[in-house]
């Protein structure tokens, strides 16, 4: 299996995906359809990621594109946890529609997949660094998906399930920084260097933390919870590509992430 493939797996399952997402609106016999139909679509773009791997000799966890299979991979399981867990029929359409965003984007621009791997990525840290990271973005995702709409439609209810995926999210986030550590010490000899990707890294994760802050507090507003999920959530997106675009970024040992 290569690349090429993609169109195929990708296609079949965002067509489960829709399908899982418009079952879910239907009458409430159809919530196992739904279930089903969803489960579906992932199990088949996981055959891909799994193919895909076996073919590169590698995991598929090096270049920018390849980290976008695993968010759209855990977007679209980060949303039907949610609405197995929750019930909220409209968060299986906002995941289905984030993760074919990024499905398409590795359409329109796709990449050369080679079984190359530089030095630093062949660390027993690399695999689980990346996947918790892409993990605890998805679930994060999720979590920003709830305060735009719950700023949107002026609820109150929707912060608690929020705290959920953020505590999860975040604990993700702590582990995969910290085996990220554990993987700078091995193959550059610093567990921190506080380069951009690190620093944004840094920054992001201090920004759910002043989520939690704000949670803990009696008498916030709710406005200012939601408001600080949509802030760490555009963080996050500056510390997963927005800094390869930065100056700095090409001293980065992080320069390997850039496609």
């Amino acid at each position: 299996m290569n690349w090429s493939d993609f169109y195929l797996y990708a296609g079949g399952a965002s067509l489960c995906w829709v399908a899982g997402s418009l079952l879910s609106w239907s009458r409430p016999s159809a919530y196992r359809y739904a279930i089903s139909s969803y489960l579906c679509g992932l199990v088949l773009f996981s055959f891909f990621i799994g193919g895909l791997w076996i073919s590169l000799e590698r995991p598929p966890l090096r270049t920018m594109g390849e980290t976008r299979l695993w968010y759209s991979f855990f977007m679209a399981l980060s949303g039907i946890l949610t609405y197995i867990r929750w019930r909220y029929r409209w968060i299986l359409s906002f995941t289905t529609l984030m993760s074919i965003v990024f499905i398409i984007i590795n359409l329109v621009k796709p990449e050369i997949h080679d079984k190359s791997l530089m030095p630093a990525l062949q660390s027993g840290w690399f695999i689980p660094h990346v996947t918790i990271y892409m993990f605890a973005y998805a679930i994060l995702g999720c979590a920003f998906l709830l305060a735009v709409f719950g700023l949107v439609k002026d609820k109150n209810d929707l912060l608690p399930v929020t705290d959920r995926l953020v505590s999860t999210g975040v604990a993700f986030l702590g582990t995969g920084m910290l085996l990220g550590s554990l993987w700078a010490k091995e193959a550059w000899g610093d567990y921190w260097s506080w380069d951009p990707k690190e620093t944004w890294a840094f920054i992001t994760w201090f920004g759910y933390l002043g989520y939690i802050h704000v949670r803990l507090k009696r008498g916030h507003r709710r406005n200012m919870a939601y408001g600080l999920l949509i802030f760490s959530f555009i963080t996050l997106q500056m510390c997963w590509y927005g800094v390869n675009y930065l100056p700095a970024a090409k001293q980065s040992v992080h320069a390997y992430s850039r496609e």
